[in-house]
């Protein structure tokens, strides 16, 4: 295998190298797997960012001449293992898998990760069809069936002309201002659409949550609130409220200000009751039709009991990393206990814990990063999961397998490998089918991953299933009969930040006949505010026809005006940062045609080519550094001596901005008068542009037809 490793290697640092890699080539590049060889390399990583953090050149110098022999002058970046994934050590890697009758095992590394586990010790104790509701916890009564959002929602019965409509007519919108989201755009088809007002206190019995739920909240957020110091006369924080308010109306709800710092529990608590609430309320329905079923007469018309989907999976909750399910799981599992003496039965919990745990003292103790990457690379940051989770009344069930599962959590590296491609003999996603609610978590991770992963399963969402899997058509809704499903289902979607490819999720794969709702507030102030060092900032426009042309427009952008600024020796220690991976495969393979000084790191490079690269970087032995964003995102190393800095293309995070800008600082010469720092935009990038400079700043630089020049120093 470590033949094979150079050899790739080698192919892929060649002058020929395709500036593109296809789309097939990147998914058998993902779907690969050596979990003891990525575990050693990855360790190899960490200890090489120990060193080079310390600041001791020394030390990776050591690192080069023990370490990788090959590469010459410059270790050559390797073609990923797993395409837009850059992994630091996982718990999964070395997590023995359990007997095949489910009983635990000890987690020995040795064991490896062979087959996925499924409970199958549990099936007819957690059946939806052999399960008979308790008297105590039965359905509600006719005025609360009428005024239940649940209730409203799925039992509205479309016709062919109403869907007719949503697919051809354009939806209309309409913004209001809220007290805590901001500015909010409601748009839907319907002609008769509402816009929301919040209350300002919240009665728990307008909420219509499943009675369990009503006891459990107060007390399960009751320790978030003291946390964040908020007054507990409330059950909800004011983000919650207003959140859960919109999420109970089961629009869709595009929320771009969720960050892993400040509101990511109080986000993650409210979409888990949420989802919680839909599932107790559906499955009481369907145990409450059971005993109806049982008692009634014979002959009697059962079109009444139609009460299902044609797969049983109701919601799918898609997160980043292990450490994001376990929350969700524990969270579900808080909700779900009403006395706090009695725990509810949670079957496989200590295999789960296992898995998606983590152990402190894996972690390098002396690295020091940023709050924000602290926050999201908390705990088990494997991105290669996905567990099925049943409820049935007072007890929960993991690994359920997905056809007998209400809660499927997953990645979506996860959902990508088991829904496979076209062709492929094995492929599965029937279980998508009759999904009520999709809930995707830290969308913004996700460009920093895999996006095509994120397209791959909105295609194959709510589509019909190939196979009955033994669903009674006699209670399957007429909506998913119809194949009417993906205009009843509700997606939440939580980003860090505006972005186009986010947004073209809401905007082309939502199509919920209840309407959408985005929260749409506007940096007033920019990232360029955190700029501590003085320097002067040039904003350089570049002219693109269309948006497919900006990518070769900006490229010859940069070779014909900005480059040749650049080329004499008098401006080096110039850092050169490139958000693409594409881009920047094109930028290093026309630097090494033009033979340039340079040096190159991006999120594949291995550890003594990091420390050669910074190394030479920063004593002027090269005169140019490539850097991709997602090295970046992933590392966050401090590369020191950059005495010009270009953003190739407008940073896909903003405080990236100020980060990179603050990097000059750790210059040992001081602050220089002739440092510089060159952006290059176009005015497709108007929400990037708003984020870094401000929304005043962005309408001036966007009206200009012209290449602007804007000066602006940190103190601004």
């Amino acid at each position: 295998q470590s033949e094979n490793s150079d050899k790739s290697s080698a192919e892929s640092d060649s002058e020929t190298e395709p500036e593109q890699a296809s789309v097939y080539h990147k998914l058998l590049a993902t779907l690969r797997t050596s979990p003891e060889s990525e575990s050693e390399d990855d360790d190899d990583e960490s200890e090489s960012e120990e060193a080079g953090e310390s600041g001791t050149e020394m030390d990776c110098e050591e690192s080069q001449e023990n370490g990788e022999a090959e590469g010459g002058e410059e270790d050559e970046n390797n073609m990923p293992d797993k395409e837009g994934i850059f992994l630091l050590p996982t718990a999964e890697q070395t997590l023995g898998e359990e007997q095949a009758d489910g009983e635990d095992v000890s987690c020995d590394p040795s064991h490896g990760v062979t087959e996925e586990f499924t409970d199958v010790k549990h099936e007819s104790e957690f059946s939806l069809e052999n399960n008979f509701i308790e008297e105590e916890s039965g359905d509600c009564d006719a005025d609360e069936r009428r005024s239940n959002p649940f209730k409203q929602h799925m039992d509205k019965e479309m016709e062919e002309k109403e869907v007719e409509k949503m697919s051809t007519l354009s939806k209309s919108s309409s913004q209001i201002k809220w007290p805590r989201l901001g500015q909010l755009t409601f748009s839907s088809t319907s002609e008769k659409q509402k816009t929301l007002k919040p209350d300002k206190e919240v009665d728990m019995k307008q909420l219509h949550l499943h009675k369990p739920l009503e006891v459990t909240w107060p007390k399960v957020n009751k320790q978030l609130l003291s946390s964040l110091n908020k007054s507990c006369d409330s059950c909800f924080t004011p983000l919650q409220r207003e959140l859960f308010w919109i999420m109970n109306t089961y629009r869709d709800l595009f929320y771009p200000e969720r960050t892993a710092l400040t509101n990511g529990e109080e986000i993650r608590l409210a979409y888990c009751l949420h989802a919680l609430n839909h599932v107790l309320k559906a499955n009481a329905q369907v145990l409450s039709n059971n005993a109806k079923r049982r008692d009634r007469k014979p002959g009697v018309d059962t079109d009444e009991y139609r009460d299902q989907g044609l797969t049983r999976p109701k919601v799918l909750m898609v997160v980043p990393f292990r450490e994001c399910a376990l929350r969700i799981v524990h969270n579900l599992i808080s909700l779900l206990e009403v006395k706090s003496d009695k725990k509810i039965d949670v079957s496989n919990k200590k295999r789960f814990k296992g898995e998606f745990g983590s152990d402190p003292e894996e972690k390098p103790p002396n690295l020091k990063r940023p709050e924000d990457y602290e926050a999201v690379f908390a705990g088990n940051i494997d991105d290669h999961f996905r567990i099925g989770v049943a409820i049935l009344q007072k007890s929960m069930r993991l690994y359920a397998p997905f056809y007998s599962s209400d809660i499927i959590i997953a990645s979506p590296l996860g959902m990508r490998t088991i829904i496979g491609a076209e062709g492929e003999k094995k492929r599965d996603f029937d279980f998508l089918s009759s999904i009520e609610i999709l809930i995707i978590d830290q969308a913004d991770i996700y460009l920093m991953q895999n996006w095509e992963h994120v397209l791959h399963l909105m295609k194959h969402m709510n589509l019909l299933p190939l196979d009955s899997h033994g669903v009674d058509f006699s209670r399957v809704r007429m909506l998913n009969l119809n194949n009417w499903s993906k205009y009843y289902r509700q997606t939440l979607l939580f980003s860090a930040l505006q972005d186009p490819q986010i947004n073209s999720i809401f905007n082309k794969h939502c199509f919920n006949y209840t309407g959408q709702v985005a929260v749409r507030n506007i940096p007033q102030i920019g990232s360029i505010s955190h700029v501590v060092v003085q320097l002067p900032h040039v904003f350089r426009r570049l002219e693109a026809e269309s948006l497919n042309s900006v990518i070769d427009t900006r490229f010859q952008f940069f070779i014909d005006k900005v480059l040749p600024e650049y080329r004499d020796a008098i401006m080096s220690h110039t850092l050169v940062y490139v958000p693409s991976y594409f881009d920047y495969v094109r930028l290093r393979n026309y630097f090494k045609k033009e033979e340039l000084n340079f040096v190159h790191i991006c999120e594949y490079t291995k550890k003594a080519g990091i420390c050669r690269a910074r190394r030479f970087f920063l004593k002027g032995e090269k005169q140019f550094l490539l850097l991709t964003e997602r090295f970046h995102f992933y590392k966050r190393y401090t590369i020191k001596g950059i005495k010009n800095l270009i953003f190739y293309e407008l940073p896909t995070y903003p405080h990236f901005y100020s980060e990179i800008c603050n990097m000059m600082k750790a210059t040992d010469s001081g602050v220089d008068a002739t440092w510089t720092c060159t952006v290059l935009y176009s005015k497709y990038d108007a929400q990037k542009l708003a984020a870094v400079v401000g929304i005043d700043r962005t309408a001036q630089m966007l009206q200009s037809k012209k290449n602007v020049h804007l000066f602006i120093t940190g103190e601004n």
